[in-house]
């Protein structure tokens, strides 16, 4: 059945330059391959029987436990769990809380199965372990790669000292619509941000050496393009080009293998028409026939299953002959494999080859996860015990906090406030308390408290009583009198801060909307507040770009603080009182109106563009009600000190293949205090023989900059720099004139043109 799919896995040949990351890659850990390298993992495959080999492929949530994050299915019981254990007949648990199980299961395992193989213990850590850090959209909006570095590090000692290995992150899923729930948990819009990210939090989570007790499997997902989902709605359809897969959705992935990850996660959806769970040009394709990947392909949650549901197979022994054929090593939860893979080795209608290969591939990395040589290694602790927090990590979770704020405006300087002298209204859902405040995937008990946005304020402030709390509204229903309350609280203050937005369940997986806005109970509070005529400073509780409007949009200032974990009132008191001078710039576009979505800053030019955004020119690429710009564009941030870009200068105008051409921009502090400014190049060739973006994303630089003083920031800038997929589906550069802009966002900056020329 598909007999067109091989077909289709050669036309994807040739992939592995155009899709090479920009970020600087070190050789990948898997120089010595997986095929025939090691004899004890040949000995043993050469010992094991059909079911063993099958059950290396079957991985489960732990038993008599609701598994944290997604719905239930095919749970099974402790005894049952011990017996499969004994029997070889799964290869590891995931989420499975606490030392002790695991260290039963593992010493079962070991010494009392047929071929002592260890179990692999895997877990969603998306965003720390015990001490949360910001989500991962929040993050990227710090545009500090070594910063993630830093966080993933922290997150895979605490995940490791609880008995973790693996780790189901991070998501590179490139999301452009922000409908889609899960762009909280990606680095944004951009495939040159994207691409330092996800390498970055590889390195993180491995460390430097895969076989030390603190490292963390990473594994990148979702493979492929489940950011692209049709009208931005999770598990959706895709339905997208071969060139917008490999230009776009397909080099984060590339990155993070480059970086050293050793497994990947297929997605739950299909790309015209094929489930990427199934889909042999992707999985067998790119991955191993293309990129050399010798690490294994695990599913997502039950994926394999829900080819069923699909309309792609009859049954559950045919979605695990195709998810199996396809390239998916490893099933998660299902059980389909256990069920089916014998007796379709048997039939012949899978090669024992192919199942040798897959197991081979999991052998691999549990070896030189240090397995074998130390399976208890990390499990040998004492029962848990309450642990005291890591005041490192509590630390860079400030840090980190701080560093993902962005300031979309600060009109008449009403930021920062000062510490004493003013009274100030706090007001919303999320003024008090501690829920809403660490975003999704913070699965695990024990985790660090929460420090609330009322807490921090109050802990900064001179006198503590000068700060008047009120909810005001609940998140998406009037509270009775909260209005009146709130109008009150801000008639005797001298300033509002307004927290409001979206609570930690409207954004993540199965959280798609059709509405970015504000829900309409907090608008409704908002003006209510704005009518007082007092200063209105709005703290965003936000996981996706959102469309503001009404007294939230004009607001006299605007702080993004997304998610930002156990540091979160803390944090945002060192911004909003001037300790931090707010870096963070956005990784999304925030758009005039929902109806605008999917909207990102790399837009295709069109044969009847809008100029100068004149809304009254008839016939153009133009709403009738808004204009075609974002609200606030990808890359926009200010900070306390103003700063001006003052010259570009290229050196030469004339680039040649094999050349480079290096840029250099003065960028000045008009402020009184340091700045901290992202400088980002962005470059758009004028005419091509496939059309290209009206700008991309090709470098940054975050510098510092001191009060009055001026920066020349350099770049280099090389062909490479400027290739795409052409019309033949591989990898080009052609000569043509280009523009260049040095620019504070994907929205205006300085701009020089250049030729690319062939000599």
């Amino acid at each position: 059945m598909h007999v067109r799919i091989p077909a289709m896995a050669a036309a994807l040949l040739g992939l592995a330059s155009v899709l090479s990351s920009p970020v600087s890659h070190a050789a990948p850990a898997t120089a010595e391959g997986a095929a025939g390298a090691d004899a004890r993992i040949e000995s043993l495959i050469a010992r094991m029987t059909v079911e063993e080999k099958v059950g290396q492929l079957s991985l489960y949530g732990p038993a008599n436990t609701n598994i944290p994050g997604n719905p239930q299915a095919g749970q099974r019981n402790a005894q049952q769990e011990i017996d499969d254990v004994r029997a070889g007949r799964l290869t590891g648990l995931f989420n499975n809380e606490g030392l002790e199980r695991k260290r039963v299961l593992q010493e079962v395992a070991v010494r009392e199965s047929r071929l002592g193989i260890p179990l692999l213990y895997g877990a969603d850590v998306i965003h720390g372990f015990r001490t949360i850090f910001p989500m991962p959209l929040a993050e990227a909006a710090s545009w500090e790669p070594e910063l993630a570095e830093r966080t993933a590090r922290a997150a895979a000692v605490e995940a490791s000292a609880d008995g973790f290995r693996w780790t189901f992150a991070p998501m590179v899923d490139i999301a452009r619509d922000a409908r889609w729930g899960r762009g909280i948990e990606g680095a944004g819009e951009d495939v040159y941000l994207a691409n330092q990210f996800a390498a970055a939090r590889v390195r993180g989570f491995q460390g430097s050496d895969l076989s030390r007790a603190d490292s963390l499997l990473a594994t990148p997902k979702h493979f492929a393009a489940y950011g692209a989902a049709e009208g931005g709605l999770d598990y959706a359809a895709t339905d997208i080009s071969e060139r917008t897969l490999r230009q776009v959705y397909l080099p984060p992935f590339r990155a993070a293998l480059d970086a050293g990850a050793l497994s990947v996660m297929s997605a739950f959806n299909e790309i015209s028409g094929i489930p990427s769970i199934a889909n042999p040009a992707l999985l067998t394709g790119v991955l191993r026939d293309e990129w050399k990947f010798k690490g294994f392909v695990v599913s997502d949650y039950t994926a394999d299953e829900e080819l069923i549901a699909h309309g792609y197979a009859a049954n559950g022994r045919e979605a695990a002959k195709q998810s199996f054929l396809a390239g998916t090593d490893v099933s998660m939860q299902s059980g389909l494999y256990m069920r089916h893979l014998p007796e379709l080795v048997a039939s012949g209608e899978v090669p024992m080859a192919r199942l040798d290969d897959a197991v081979r591939r999991v052998l691999w990395v549990k070896q030189k996860l240090g397995l074998f040589d130390q399976p208890l290694r990390g499990l040998d602790a004492a029962p848990a015990q309450p642990r005291a927090d890591n005041p490192a990590h509590i630390a860079l979770a400030r840090e980190d906090a701080r560093r993902s704020i962005v300031m979309l405006k600060n009109e008449r300087a009403v930021l920062p406030l000062p510490k004493s002298g003013r009274k100030i209204a706090l007001i919303g859902p999320f003024a008090s308390g501690t829920q809403d405040l660490l975003g999704a995937w913070s699965l695990f008990p024990g985790q660090s408290a929460p420090v609330g946005i009322d807490e921090g304020l109050r802990a900064a402030l001179a006198d503590p009583g000068a700060l008047a709390v009120v909810r005001g509204s609940g998140i998406d229903a009037p509270l009775a009198g909260g209005i009146e309350a709130a109008v009150a609280a801000a008639r005797d203050a001298d300033v509002v801060v307004l927290a409001i937005g979206e609570s930690e369940r409207m954004s993540g997986e199965a959280r798609s909307r059709t509405d970015i806005g504000i829900p309409q109970a907090q608008q409704d509070l908002a003006e209510a507040v704005a009518a007082t005529g007092k200063p209105v400073v709005v703290l965003l509780s936000n996981g996706r770009a959102m469309a503001l409007r009404g007294a939230v949009r004009n607001a006299d200032a605007i702080l993004v603080t997304w998610f930002l974990g156990v540091q979160t009132g803390t944090a945002i008191a060192d911004v909003v009182f001037g300790d931090f001078n707010p870096s963070g710039r956005l990784p999304v576009s925030f758009p005039q109106a929902s109806g605008q979505v999917p909207f990102y800053y790399g837009q295709k030019r069109t044969g009847r563009p809008l100029p100068d955004n004149d809304q009254a020119m008839a016939f153009k690429t133009r709403y009738v009600d808004t204009t075609n710009q974002a609200l606030y564009p990808f890359g926009h941030g200010i900070g306390y000190a103003p700063v001006r870009y003052d010259s570009m200068e290229l050196s030469q105008d004339r680039l040649p293949l094999g050349g480079t051409l290096r840029v250099r921009a003065t960028v000045t502090n008009t402020g009184r205090r340091e700045a901290e400014e992202v400088v980002q190049l962005y470059a758009a060739e004028r005419a091509a023989s496939v059309t290209r973006p009206v700008r991309e994303l090709k470098n940054f630089r975050k510098v510092r900059i001191g009060p009055g003083a001026s920066k020349v920031v350099e770049f280099t800038l090389r062909p490479d720099d400027l290739q795409f997929i052409g019309r033949d589906m591989k990898p080009t550069v052609e000569p043509g004139e280009f523009d260049l802009w040095v620019a504070p966002s994907a929205a205006g900056g300085i701009r020089k043109s250049f030729a690319l020329t062939r000599e």
